[in-house]
């Protein structure tokens, strides 16, 4: 169970993660495995742009469940191809009951991957973009605990790359669907103090290599 006001649980193996995956198998491995580990792969970062767009309104445990039926409707989330999905793409992908069938969100995609081409043209990679924006020190928490993660849906940066993104006319990238991208794909590390991954996901943050 939660201990209180920590937003920890244990599990059943008596490790003691944040609260947030409530012990369900497959988000406890998501948790453990996926959020919060620093991500360099275009691929994967354009996938996790479009799903948090995809979860506007919903659970992400809904997304993750279905997120093997997005890969297979949207070519494995290649940016190239689904640039290339027309119309008639769309209409098809709305009768897919596999994945959410939302017409906006899966013409965002569309969109989103014609931007995503122009992002590689002008900055070489989706990677150097984002991590450009990296938080500072001064920008991070002093500590990671259950009143930041209710308090902050949204940060300056998030809120600062929402607009970029916007500008250079991608969608469906609102403040708090960029900073639930940048949890999760590490750009942030918002495991909370006393989770058995947060010391790991920081050996994993200064590891990594900053793409350039």
């Amino acid at each position: 169970m939660e201990t209180e006001n920590t937003g920890l649980i244990e599990g059943a193996d008596g490790v003691t993660r944040c609260f947030w995956h409530g012990n369900l198998p497959d988000y406890l491995h998501y948790h453990d495995h996926e959020w919060g580990r620093p991500v360099a792969d275009d691929r994967r970062l354009f996938e996790k742009i479009c799903l948090e767009g995809f979860q506007s309104g919903l659970s992400w445990l809904t997304i993750l469940r279905k997120r093997e039926a997005f890969r297979e409707a949207f070519d494995g989330f290649d940016f190239e191809r689904v640039a290339k999905f027309t119309d008639a793409d769309v209409e098809r992908l709305l009768g897919n009951a596999g994945i959410v069938r939302h017409r906006g969100k899966i013409a965002s995609t569309v969109n989103n991957a014609r931007r995503a081409r122009e992002m590689v043209a002008e900055k070489g990679s989706l990677a150097a973009y984002f991590w450009s924006f990296e938080p500072g020190q001064s920008e991070r928490p002093a500590v990671v605990d259950l009143a930041h993660l209710r308090a902050n849906p949204t940060t300056a940066v998030s809120t600062r790359i929402s607009k970029d993104l916007k500008k250079r006319g991608w969608s469906f990238v609102g403040p708090t669907t960029v900073y639930a991208f940048m949890q999760a794909m590490g750009l942030v590390n918002d495991h909370i103090e006393g989770c058995a991954c947060r010391a790991e996901v920081e050996r994993d943050r200064a590891a990594f290599k900053r793409p350039v």
